[in-house]
């Protein structure tokens, strides 16, 4: 097996298309979002790529049958647009650094073949507490792009995120400048504590925007109706004292992916 294997099951003629990365990450905001983007879209896939940066592990399916970790890709034709659009999205981030910059890097010479010149990388901004409206917070590659994002409101702001963006999302953004391509990183503040379909939903308001395109939030505001009666719960837990709390702390509260 090869470093990175990237198996095609074709290769589509594209119109000046947008990339967009959603892989997992604080909150899974990104995943969430691209994910949900790409269910409303009716988007194709095209790509899988397996690698041994990735956790050596298989997912177990519904039916009992295996698959190795994967990264996928997707496309979405659009003749009534100026941009068709691609998307990447998958189990795993690289679990080196190495790793992640092996597969940016891949994942960057895939996409310039199509003739992608512009990158929106989807992510969360964990702030360490619940967030009631979060905010969408950017970088950008250049300032042509961060005055185009804060007219749609989103906020760049000094020292936010103040370690800078770690991963794919911020890899895809150095790397691209090498390639010669415009990009922009959208993270919804989260706590960082749950899957965060609230963040991930004031990104994708964010995004559609841009790209012009119209969906439904019913299945991300359901996913959040699921968190907020997780934290609801834990915070009735957090407020018990003594033995008659112990039965309410070993109830399983789930897991919402």
């Amino acid at each position: 097996m090869q470093d990175i294997e990237v198996r095609f099951s074709e290769k589509p003629s594209l119109k000046d298309p947008i990339f967009i990365e959603g892989l997992p990450g604080v909150g899974n905001v990104g995943k969430l979002a691209a994910e949900h983007l790409i269910d409303q879209l009716k988007a194709v896939k095209f790509v899988d790529i397996v690698s041994k940066y990735f956790p050596p592990q298989v997912i177990v399916k519904d039916d009992g049958l295996v698959r190795l970790v994967s990264n996928e890709m997707y496309y979405v034709q659009r003749s009534d647009k100026e941009n068709d659009l691609v998307f990447l999205v998958g189990d795993y981030q690289g679990v080196t650094p190495e790793g992640q910059y092996m597969l940016s890097d891949r994942v960057l010479n895939i996409v310039k073949e199509l003739g992608v010149t512009k990158i929106f990388t989807l992510g969360g901004y964990g702030i360490g507490k619940m967030v009631d409206k979060p905010r969408v917070l950017g970088a950008a590659t250049d300032l042509e792009l961060i005055r185009e994002m804060k007219e749609l409101g989103v906020v760049f702001s000094k020292g936010e995120p103040g370690s800078g963006i770690v991963g794919a999302s911020g890899l895809l953004l150095g790397l691209g400048l090498i390639y010669g391509m415009q990009s922009v990183c959208l993270m919804g503040e989260t706590s960082g504590y749950f899957v965060d379909p609230r963040a991930a939903e004031v990104v994708l308001e964010v995004l559609v925007r841009k790209l012009d395109v119209q969906i439904d939030y019913e299945a991300l505001r359901h996913k959040a109706q699921q968190i907020d009666q997780i934290t609801a719960r834990l915070k009735d837990m957090e407020t018990q004292q003594g033995p008659e709390g112990i039965g309410e702390r070993r109830e399983d509260l789930g897991y919402i992916g």
